[in-house]
């Protein structure tokens, strides 16, 4: 497996990134996205939910697309499929989003090089739960 995230931008993501754009996020609590954003949540992140059907979902306002939110997003984490991922990527740029997180299994090399080119940090094929209890924050 290739390595798509140096630790230090895992740590720096973790800490400095407050505002969390949970793509593929419903309520649907059986789904990772799920757990992961409560997860976000209780350690002070603020997550944003988004999904199609654009549901709040612990507690939190859900928007259709990235496009839609009306503030800035500091972090994209990616729960889709890597064929549909890269296309969430170049929207994070698009709202220019500082970082872009893919989930496990979540891969798109492609889609890494143009968005760290775009001067964004990313990390692939990577879980913020996991990392958070292996690296923790910076």
């Amino acid at each position: 497996m290739a390595n798509w995230a140096d630790e230090s931008d895992i740590r720096k993501i973790l800490a400095d990134c407050q505002t969390w754009a949970v793509v593929g996020l419903s309520n649907n609590a059986s789904r990772a996205a799920y757990g992961v954003a409560r997860f976000l949540q209780q350690h002070g992140k603020r997550i944003v939910p988004v999904h199609p059907s654009a549901e709040t979902v612990h507690g939190e306002q859900g928007y259709a697309s990235l496009a839609d939110i009306p503030f800035a997003v500091d972090c994209v984490d990616v729960f889709v499929r890597s064929e549909l991922a890269g296309a969430i990527a170049d929207e994070a740029v698009g709202i220019n989003a500082r970082a872009v997180w893919f989930q496990l299994d979540v891969v798109d090399p492609d889609a890494y090089a143009r968005t760290t080119a775009a001067g964004l940090t990313m990390v692939m094929n990577r879980c913020p739960a996991i990392e958070w209890g292996r690296l923790g924050p910076a």
